[in-house]
């Protein structure tokens, strides 16, 4: 297969015992270590935290959304304002999602043709109109570092003839959209879709192999399918990437799946769960899920964690943070993102640090080891 792009994206170390590996990816704003998690800012802003705060709990690198931005405030606003970055005050990378998932989840909304997406605003109800050039175009505007082709993302459980229908525009809008790619130093990844049918991913990969990108995307999973085919899924899509491009997965996911993802290939990931689950009091910890609501909290003087060293963990205990969240003060949905997203970054750090001294195995086996250790008590 020929590549009509030079990848971004430099192999650092590769697993003797596994598919993971550790790389760095280019961007016009510096570069970023994998494998990476990506915090998300959908409308311009990680919620609950300030770029200073990412910043000093190790995030590389943030993930914006075409979509929302296009709008509200409208990316014509914020290209006057220099782009996004200068418009949010982060410096460091940033990658945009096209738009293909939020049309997906308002497909009510939406009527797709092979143009593009026709749907309603689900602000005011107003008509709006994406093409595949159009999405590229909004992203360009948004100054992303990395921008995301337009696809028709597929929903579970959906049927072959469904599969195959979908999954050829999103190919064939690929196309479109990596012919409207600027030559400025924006990146463009294709995503693979395919649905829950590994010889379509594998035909699907092949397609936007011959079409050439800056890196490649698994799209349309975690979208209610069980994990074992999910997993079974991100196996077969990445055995058909190139191994000299980055690898995304998107929209994924628990602790879990980012070691999962990892084992098998993955290089960068985005979720909304650190945020949104600090949001609800769910904090993540190396021993599970702890509940901040629950009494046994109450007078508990320790950290959310000992070992932790984010700046929550450094400065407040459980009791301080339950009682915060039981009073709905809106500092406990800061002090609980801080501290989720320090997790989620610390985890990826981790198991970059595995996989550079060949023990990636043995950290996979630990990880469990102590959440099964922790529920068995």
């Amino acid at each position: 297969m020929r590549h009509h792009t030079t990848s971004p994206f430099t192999l650092l170390n590769r697993s003797d015992e596994c598919r993971a590996r550790c790389g760095e990816v280019t961007t016009l704003h510096g570069s970023f270590k994998t494998p990476v998690f990506m915090p998300v800012g959908t409308q311009g802003s990680v919620k609950a935290v300030t770029p200073e705060n990412l910043e000093e709990l190790g995030a590389q690198i943030i993930l914006g959304n075409a979509y929302h931005l296009f709008i509200r405030p409208g990316h014509q606003l914020i290209k006057r304002f220099g782009g996004l970055h200068t418009f949010m005050h982060w410096n460091r990378p940033i990658l945009t999602d096209s738009g293909g998932f939020q049309i997906f989840s308002l497909r009510k909304l939406a009527k797709i043709s092979e143009e593009g997406a026709e749907f309603h605003s689900h602000l005011d109800g107003s008509r709006l109109f994406l093409s595949p050039e159009d999405a590229v175009q909004v992203q360009e505007a948004l100054g992303a570092d990395i921008m995301m082709a337009l696809d028709t993302c597929i929903p579970w459980p959906a049927g072959r003839a469904e599969t195959e229908e979908a999954t050829a525009l999103t190919r064939r809008w690929a196309a479109r959209s990596r012919a409207a790619q600027p030559d400025n130093g924006q990146l463009l990844f294709g995503i693979v879709q395919g649905g829950m049918y590994p010889d379509l991913r594998q035909q699907a990969a092949e397609q936007l192999i011959e079409i050439g990108f800056d890196g490649y995307a698994l799209g349309g999973l975690s979208v209610g399918e069980p994990k074992e085919q999910m997993l079974e899924m991100i196996e077969a899509t990445v055995a058909c990437l190139p191994p000299d491009y980055p690898v995304y997965l998107m929209g994924v996911g628990t602790p879990e799946d980012l070691v999962e993802g990892v084992y098998r290939g993955v290089d960068m990931f985005d979720c909304v769960m650190p945020t949104r689950n600090a949001r609800n009091g769910m904090l993540f910890t190396s021993r599970g899920r702890l509940v901040i609501k629950n009494a046994c909290y109450r007078e508990d003087q320790r950290p959310v964690e000992e070992q932790c060293a984010c700046y929550t963990c450094r400065n407040y205990s459980r009791a301080y943070l339950r009682h915060l969240f039981m009073s709905r003060e809106i500092l406990a949905y800061q002090l609980n993102s801080i501290h989720n997203l320090h997790y989620y970054c610390s985890l990826m750090t981790a198991m970059r640090r595995a996989i550079e001294e060949q023990r990636f195995t043995a950290f996979r086996r630990a990880f469990y080891a102590r959440r099964d250790e922790n529920s068995s008590r």
